[in-house]
């Protein structure tokens, strides 16, 4: 295999990974989503316990794609892994609080002797809810925006002087968080932050056997989609007409270029023809369950589901192909980082897809583990007779 592929064909191929990992973290989101639902859609203690129980299958799914999408991209790229990391500590450190205190929540809320009680936790939860896909969403929306760093791999060499012999070197003020305060950033916040709230409420619909709730879910829904269309569209459109960060095949200069993300959707029909699929799937799973409620509730999450990923996933590619900066510097055009100059060794990607064999199997285990988690519609009568109550 070492012979079969090269450098830059392994590089594509982990980009794609990476890109695939990402796209399910977002879809899993939704439980994040249906954290800040809790209050609206359950108006008793009952009831946001039936919600709890419900989002608490499927939390840790989320959690372990989140550890395997940053694990596949510390392996894949690890020069990004350093410079983001390592540079804009402050937003990972605000998602990975985030992430623990939502397992926190899950494992003690229900549980006896509880001193802060059910509604310190179902706070916490509310927080994970809103911090996690606005700052995942932010973080994700630098790829088409920058950052600013610098990249310089002679500082290795640096034994003396205050400034510490690291490869990549942060310059923005507050370490990450800029980027929240960047509008361009914040619309694909808050678009992952209502999407998480749209696919919540469609797995609701799927997942909930009772009357009432239903109704405020068909409700909850329309008022979260039509916030989600418009920053979602506003992204897109503001994306497609500002200028990307192009690289020189040749020489890897990279340089400003006019709709550079159009370009590149314009000249990889693949991509394109994969994000509006996405798209109209996402919009049909979103419909559907709105104008025909008896008829289709059930059947919303998975086409937008599958949506989901497949926009995220084309967002990725758009970023990453066609001789593009995935990660570029606004401090400096030409630190800006790229599959070809920021990917392991060739040897260690090779590697590595060996172990990428595996991943139809971990798939097939997740699917069947979703399927034996929900092989039936969650009731009260069925939380009464749980052994385990989150």
């Amino acid at each position: 295999m070492i012979e079969l592929f090269t450098h830059i064909a392994l590089q594509q191929y982990w980009w794609m990974i990476v890109s695939l990992l990402g796209a399910i973290l977002v879809f899993l989101m939704f439980v994040q989503g249906g954290q800040t639902l809790i209050y609206t859609i359950g108006k008793t203690d009952e009831e946001r316990t039936l919600l709890i129980n419900l989002l608490g299958r499927k939390w840790e799914f989320t959690f372990t794609t989140l550890v395997t999408f940053g694990g596949a991209f510390f392996a894949s790229f690890p020069l990004f892994y350093s410079t983001s990391f390592g540079g804009a500590y402050w937003v990972w450190i605000l998602i990975l609080f985030a992430f623990i205190i939502q397992a926190v929540s899950y494992e003690y809320r229900s549980k006896a002797g509880n001193l802060l009680g059910k509604r310190t936790y179902e706070t916490f939860m509310l927080l994970n809810g809103i911090l996690a896909p606005v700052l995942i969403g932010t973080a994700v929306a630098t790829f088409f925006t920058g950052s600013q760093f610098s990249v310089n791999l002679m500082n290795i060499t640096r034994l003396t002087g205050e400034k510490m012999p690291i490869i990549s070197e942060w310059t923005g003020p507050a370490y990450g968080l800029e980027a929240v305060f960047n509008p361009h950033n914040l619309l694909l916040g808050l678009t992952v932050l209502f999407l998480s709230r749209v696919l919540a409420l469609l797995y609701f619909m799927n997942r909930i056997n009772h009357a009432v709730m239903m109704e405020r879910i068909k409700k909850q829904l329309l008022i979260n989609a039509i916030p989600f269309v418009v920053f979602f569209l506003s992204f897109v459109i503001w994306t497609l007409l500002s200028p990307g960060f192009a690289v020189n095949p040749g020489t890897g200069e990279v340089s400003m270029e006019s709709y550079k993300y159009l370009h590149n959707l314009i000249q990889m029909p693949f991509v394109s023809i994969l994000f509006l699929i996405g798209v109209a799937l996402v919009l049909l799973g979103i419909i559907r369950p709105i104008a025909y409620f008896e008829k289709c509730s059930t059947k919303g999450i998975w086409g937008a589901g599958i949506g989901t990923i497949l926009i995220i996933f084309a967002l990725f590619l758009l970023a990453g192909f066609n001789n593009t900066a995935y990660y570029p510097s606004t401090y400096d055009l030409q630190s800006s980082l790229t599959i070809g100059n920021s990917s392991s060794s060739h040897y260690t990607l090779t590697v590595m897809s060996y172990v990428s064999l595996l991943v139809p199997f971990v798939i097939a285990y997740i699917w069947i583990a979703w399927r034996s988690i929900d092989n039936k519609k969650i009731d009260m009568e069925e939380l009464k007779n749980e052994t385990h109550v989150y």
